[in-house]
């Protein structure tokens, strides 16, 4: 891979994007439409956050792919502010993460999200010698003594992975007292909740960091703002995302407000650009938008939702994205061919991969425009 300096824009290609290209080589579409396969190679992981590596929150790179001209450049996400318009509008999710895998001796509980019902999503996973990895073993009516004296009792099976749960106290103040932020093999060794929060989250319910927004600091918010860049939240909590399923996003609750709607609408109805930040974000505003009073706008809207976000139907309220690196067959790769054209994503990923660009929540961001 040849070293590249991160603040020097770099043409990929010139050629006017297209929404059914076939990708190249490295790239290889994969089951429904937009979502690609790819080799992740281990050195692409990061393995843990930018600042054990030296660098701050905004100095991981930036790689920006633009739908109407196709062009792929590289920068470090500090540059965000002069690579956005004044009059455009970040949306970002302010869920604070929980810590929500709570460690048994031979077994990891998951707590991904709260039903409607008051019941919890939990994913069961057998500990290993360095992270832990699915476990089927269970059977529905068992019960599980976890530490502090709490019994987690399995109601029934909601998804392949994931199980109906009840637990016999409150769940966020046990997950304070004995859960840990959940952790893959791809990162090595445990580190604090606060490395798993961003500087927008106000509101405890995610399983995992909605980690598009980690790379902001306060700094850089500021600086948004001063240039007449505006910032406005949604809450959704993010469920678990199992590395080892490629499967669509299960209900997630959400909350888009009367203020952040009326933004955003005023945002688009004057020629400013509704960014979001994150794949959350996008699922939050695309539901919101479904049943609103005109075309390309959203109203405010609370609840479960269970929108997925796919080529077909395109979206309507979101005009760029502010995310990670996705891994190879997931649905979040279709959410994006939606926004970019499978075309142009395909270019970016590639580039991604042959600048050696980093994966998951603690790696490196791409900017959509």
């Amino acid at each position: 891979m040849t070293a590249r300096d991160p603040h020097t824009a770099v043409q990929a290609r010139t050629e006017p994007p297209a929404t059914t290209t076939a990708p190249g080589p490295a790239i290889r579409p994969y089951g429904a439409a937009g979502s690609f396969e790819f080799a992740l190679a281990a050195p692409l992981e990061a393995h843990e956050p930018p600042e054990a590596r030296g660098l701050r929150r905004d100095e991981v790179r930036l790689l920006v792919s633009r739908r109407d001209t196709g062009e792929v450049s590289h920068h470090v996400f500090a540059d965000l502010p002069t690579l956005l318009s004044p009059g455009d509008l970040l949306v970002v999710n302010n869920s604070a993460t929980l810590p929500a895998a709570v460690r048994l001796d031979r077994l990891a509980v998951h707590f991904s999200g709260r039903l409607a019902s008051g019941e919890w999503l939990v994913e069961l996973r057998r500990r290993t010698a360095t992270a832990t990895e699915p476990y089927s073993g269970a059977a529905p009516g068992e019960w599980l003594p976890l530490p502090g004296g709490a019994t987690l009792r399995l109601l029934a099976q909601e998804t392949p992975r994931l199980w109906r749960a009840h637990l016999d106290r409150d769940v966020l103040s046990y997950l304070a007292a004995h859960g840990v932020p959940i952790r893959y093999g791809y990162v090595r060794r445990d580190w604090p909740l606060a490395d798993y929060q961003t500087v927008f989250g106000v509101e405890p319910g995610s399983a995992e960091m909605p980690s598009a927004g980690r790379p902001f600091t306060p700094e850089l918010v500021t600086e948004l703002v001063s240039r007449g860049i505006g910032v406005a939240p949604i809450t959704l909590h993010t469920g678990v995302a199992s590395p080892e399923k490629d499967e669509p996003p299960y209900p997630e609750w959400f909350s888009v407000s009367p203020w952040t709607a009326r933004l955003v609408n005023i945002t688009r109805e004057h020629g400013g650009r509704v960014i979001a930040v994150g794949t959350t974000v996008v699922r939050a505003l695309e539901t919101a938008a479904l049943d609103a009073p005109a075309p390309g706008t959203v109203r405010a809207a609370s609840g479960w939702t269970s929108h997925v976000v796919t080529p077909a139907g395109g979206v309507r309220a979101v005009d760029g994205l502010v995310t990670g690196l996705h891994e190879p067959r997931s649905s979040h790769l279709m959410m994006l061919s939606a926004i970019t054209g499978t075309g142009v994503l395909a270019r970016a990923y590639e580039a991604a991969l042959e600048e050696g660009y980093l994966w998951h929540e603690f790696g490196d961001s791409h900017l959509i425009l």
